[in-house]
């Protein structure tokens, strides 16, 4: 298997050679060989040679990866950021990576800001529209600069951006909801945040149709056109504001949130605060049955890079997710058993209240693989 990867700028540089780390044990553990190509592009890469991403490079990607694996992007060396927008969210648009998939997942009660919450209270999916809403940059401003200033930002709503992300939804708890186990070594589909013997049977799609009447009217429409297709499947409408109040007042109640780009974006924030904080939380961006790329969601957090203190986990996990995604479910699961060990017995970076480093923590994972009989 072909796997590109992007270290990008900052902490992505050292979470992702953590990543990479334990990728390479998993295949002399299970005997799987992955052919890894690091591709310079990031901040230094722009600065020094003027390019963002090649000509070729979007269908290179395309065409000549199984997967993407992405760091964390961002520059302060590069105001406008347009060397992140370009390799991050035009590979998104370019390779059409509707789906934003984020599980959030409690692997110790300690980590939850939540009181008396539990994992089997935090355990639910968001599946977040990519390639449209107001990510799209249809806008412009008129007299920039001056008291007389107007900005405009729309949003895009496309009947097949949204059928395709909310069908993709209720597919996934279906298959959740018709099994105890989840569906393993499915090419193209994941796993997610699934325990074993877990059934979802939820999905909440999340809109603000009762102010923004037009593209949110269209969510409506595609939800309730869908709904009555999966009948085993409990679906359920909350304006985005409501939606944001439950998940901090009783998490457990979903299963599978669905919604748009924007509100998307920041309720897997609040998810990931729900799991024990951004270094924990992983992602992909998926077109299911082509390539498609994973990445954590922190930020690049240059001022920390190189110190050895970033937390590797959401890399190493994304990791996890994107092994799910090429049809490795036993290797994922290793991956993932070997984090919740690390987690459960304090072997991790500060902020989860360990003590050791980046590269440390890393090493912990890849030798809990590597011990496995």
């Amino acid at each position: 298997m072909r796997i590109a990867v992007i270290p990008g700028d900052g902490i992505g540089v050292d979470v992702t050679a953590e990543a990479v780390k334990v990728v390479r044990a998993v295949g002399d553990v299970f005997g799987r060989r992955f052919e890894i190509e690091t591709l310079p592009w990031s901040a230094d890469h722009y600065l020094q040679t003027g390019v963002t991403i090649p000509p070729n490079g979007y269908a290179m990607l395309r065409d000549e990866f199984d997967a993407v694996f992405i760091g964390a992007l961002g520059d302060p060396r590069v105001p406008d950021n347009r060397h992140a927008r370009d390799i991050l969210l035009g590979t998104r648009f370019e390779l059409d990576l509707y789906v934003n998939y984020r599980p959030v997942t409690l692997l110790d009660s300690r980590l939850c800001p939540l009181k008396d919450r539990t994992p089997s209270d935090v355990n639910f999916v968001v599946f977040r529209e990519n390639t449209e809403g107001l990510y799209v940059n249809v806008g412009g401003r008129f007299k920039a600069g001056t008291d007389d200033e107007v900005a405009i930002q729309e949003e895009v709503n496309t009947y097949k951006g949204v059928h395709r992300i909310v069908k993709h939804a209720f597919e996934y708890a279906q298959i959740r909801s018709a099994t105890l186990r989840p569906a393993q070594g499915r090419p193209g589909f994941h796993r997610g945040a699934s325990l074993p013997g877990e059934r979802r049977r939820r999905v909440c799609m999340a809109d603000k149709s009762n102010a923004m009447t037009h593209g949110h009217a269209l969510w409506q429409r595609v939800f309730k056109d869908l709904a009555p297709q999966y009948p085993e499947i409990d679906a359920r409408h909350l304006y985005i504001d409501a939606l944001a109040l439950l998940m901090v007042q009783n998490p457990s109640q979903f299963d599978v949130i669905v919604t748009n780009n924007l509100f998307g974006d920041i309720i897997t924030d609040l998810g990931a605060a729900l799991q024990g904080g951004l270094g924990l939380a992983a992602s992909g961006n998926l077109h299911p049955g082509k390539t498609s790329m994973f990445e954590p969601v922190h930020g690049s957090a240059p001022p920390l890079a190189g110190k050895n203190v970033a937390n590797p986990m959401g890399a190493i996990l994304s990791a996890a997710l994107m092994l799910e995604y090429l049809g490795l479910a036993t290797e994922a699961t290793a991956v993932e058993a070997a984090v919740q060990q690390a987690v459960t017995t304090g072997q991790g970076t500060r902020e989860i209240g360990g003590t050791l480093g980046t590269r440390e923590t890393g090493d912990v994972i890849a030798r809990a693989l590597r011990s496995r009989t």
